[in-house]
């Protein structure tokens, strides 16, 4: 453990730790050198080790989120999908992580076929391994780095099978260069046919990770009938996707509000990962931070502005056995002209109605409102999307979580969004998808995806 590293704590995650007796990753990290990672297998169960102490991966995926906001919740992990992400160097993320006793499983950026990447291109497939061996040499001796994941979903409109032999050719190499380290690759979903050739293929991986959300459930039946024996880890797991939603009559998918999210992510937890104490190492909840996918709120656990939303509640719940003294904002209930999502909303250009959101907190709540068109994103896999236009002026606030909505003068499909916030630190949100109606003789709604 580093010199005074409790009394860098915040007081909750001592109590944690000092009650429950899991220190984070400060126990463990050695101060002079790279840790020593490995997998065991133990009494019928796989075990993770660090400097040869029980290590279970309590995790999310970090992209441009707070990483400094995981240790004060519980945390003692974060994934990354690469090494430079274009914002911080790897050597930043590293850096920053071990002061604030994190470990890191790194993502190496592997080229994915659905972005033109051709794996019987031996010449290319050559020089993507050259490259990330010096990634890989660059970074092997970092005290806080934790495994490297070859690929992020690479399986996703991939045909070719080769590119788990690439993925077996770079596991080699970094188990050649750097041996203190485990190799896994991140798969879409965790269908069996995929887990059969990549341990076909790819036997040099000491591990496996899967990526699934509402199909989370599946997972256990799917390792089941794959025969998966080694251990693996979740890099990804959360929010039901758009396209396991409900949709409205023209195609919107219908986004869970804060609050049902938070739900559901605990039942996926307790039902699925927590279960599984054999051949799970733990896992990486999506995602620490915030992004556009489809809308601003679909898979971010903060808000575009920075504020908690309850899945961080239930994540500090379940990493640290506790919920947090200062709970988000509960929402209830949002209703656009009387009606809740799933009931279809349609309105008339330039007629007004009126919005109302339910949410509880035991601080004092603002709000806020938003009109936005629908995201016409056809993206897969969380491949970069532009955020829809905002239309401001359109929705005037009224008090008790009430506002009046002005329908936008041209047709088509559109979102109106409530954030609820208690003032410090913590939010709900939730969305409405709307349809503006065309006026006698324009073209009548069409489908979104």
């Amino acid at each position: 453990m580093r010199k005074n590293a409790l009394l860098s704590w915040p007081l909750g995650l001592l109590a944690a730790v000092l009650i429950n007796g899991n220190c984070p990753a400060q126990d463990t990290v050695k101060t002079n050198g790279p840790a020593k990672v490995e997998v065991r297998h133990e009494s019928g169960r796989w075990q993770l080790y660090i400097n040869h102490k029980p290590f279970y991966i309590k995790g999310a995926g970090v992209e441009f989120g707070n990483q400094d906001k995981l240790p004060e919740h519980g945390g003692n992990s974060f994934r990354t999908w690469t090494v430079e992400n274009g914002k911080e160097s790897g050597q930043h993320v590293l850096d920053r992580a071990w002061k604030n006793g994190l470990y890191v499983t790194m993502g190496l950026d592997v080229k994915l076929e659905r972005h033109g990447f051709n794996y019987d291109d031996t010449n290319a497939v050559a020089q993507q391994l050259a490259g990330l061996k010096a990634q890989v040499l660059k970074f092997k001796d970092h005290p806080a780095l934790l495994m490297w994941d070859i690929g992020n979903e690479l399986n996703l409109q991939g045909q070719n099978p080769r590119v788990w032999d690439a993925v077996n050719d770079i596991s080699k190499m970094i188990h050649q260069v750097d041996p203190n380290h485990l190799t896994l690759t991140s798969i879409a979903g965790s269908e069996k046919q995929v887990v059969k050739e990549i341990e076909k293929r790819a036997p040099d991986l000491d591990l496996i990770a899967f990526q699934a959300y509402a199909k989370i459930v599946d997972l256990p039946n799917n390792l089941g009938e794959s025969g998966w024996e080694k251990p693996y880890v979740l890099t990804e797991w959360g929010a039901t996707g758009y396209r396991d939603v409900k949709k409205t009559d023209w195609g919107a998918g219908i986004e869970e509000n804060s609050s049902v999210k938070a739900a559901s992510y605990l039942r996926r937890y307790q039902t699925v990962i927590a279960l599984d104490t054999n051949q799970c190492l733990g896992s990486y909840v999506f995602l620490w931070g915030q992004k556009q996918e489809r809308t601003p709120t679909w898979y971010g656990m903060f808000l575009e502005t920075g504020e908690e939303t309850e899945t961080v509640d239930v994540m500090e719940y379940i990493w640290t056995g506790h919920w947090p003294k200062i709970r988000c904002p509960h929402l209830n209930d949002f209703l656009l002209d009387g009606k809740t999502a799933d009931q279809n909303v349609h309105l008339k250009i330039g007629q007004t109605y009126t919005a109302k959101v339910l949410a509880t907190s035991t601080l004092p709540l603002t709000y806020s409102w938003e009109i936005m068109e629908e995201s016409a994103a056809k993206t897969r896999g969380g491949d970069f999307e532009p955020r829809p236009r905002s239309f401001p002026g359109l929705v005037i606030p009224g008090k008790n979580g009430e506002a009046q909505l002005i329908a936008p003068s041209t047709p088509g499909a559109y979102r109106l969004f409530a954030c609820v916030y208690d003032g410090k630190g913590h939010a709900a949100h939730a969305n409405i998808p709307f349809y503006v109606d065309p006026s006698k003789g324009d073209s009548p709604p069409t489908t979104v995806q």
